[in-house]
């Protein structure tokens, strides 16, 4: 595939992502718990419609680790049938490079996944994330659940860290492409 036919697929992807009644699947990929959150575009405000953790079996093998998540959001796409994937992009530090790679691990059971459900998969940084919800690309988790408490209209801030962080996901992709199509 070309670059230009790339970039004309992502740009179809975001128009016919987030129509109204339609929902994105966020998720916050990792080894040990993917967080995952669905959100539904109505004509006001984006609406919650779940979110919860994925867990990998720790005593299993890499392999069977890796099955575990990719089955599980198997059964997420099956239940909602999410228009688009939004996921949070591999990101490392020198300090702890094998945390990149199982998490570049779990992406992967996760895109298949999504692959093989025919859905779209749009990648975000952490930076992006941040800048789209608080202004600041280098936002503290504090202030991002606290974006999302604020956008979702909830009591509390949402836990744990996963669920919230793919909330994050979830609504940065939600507002990025708002804008590009009429309720």
């Amino acid at each position: 595939m070309t670059a230009t036919n790339l970039a004309t697929r992502l740009n179809a992807t975001k128009v016919t992502a987030i129509q109204r009644g339609q929902c994105v699947l966020g998720v916050d990929p990792g080894l040990n718990r993917t967080g995952y959150a669905i959100l539904e575009r109505s004509t006001c405000d984006p609406i919650l419609r779940e979110g919860g953790v994925i867990q990998s079996t720790k005593d299993l093998s890499l392999a069977e680790r890796v099955l575990e998540l990719g089955q599980s959001l198997r059964e997420v796409i099956a239940e909602y049938k999410p228009q688009v994937l939004a996921i949070e992009q591999v990101f490392s530090t020198p300090q702890f490079p094998k945390t990149a790679i199982l998490m570049a691990h779990a992406r992967g059971a996760l895109l298949f996944a999504a692959a093989e459900a025919g859905i779209p998969v749009i990648h975000y940084s952490a930076t992006q994330i941040k800048r789209l919800l608080t202004g600041s690309g280098k936002a503290s988790k504090d202030q991002i659940q606290h974006a999302i408490r604020n956008e979702l209209r909830l009591d509390k801030i949402l836990e744990p860290n996963d669920v919230a962080d793919a909330f994050a996901v979830a609504l940065c992709h939600y507002h990025s492409c708002r804008n590009i199509i009429s309720n």
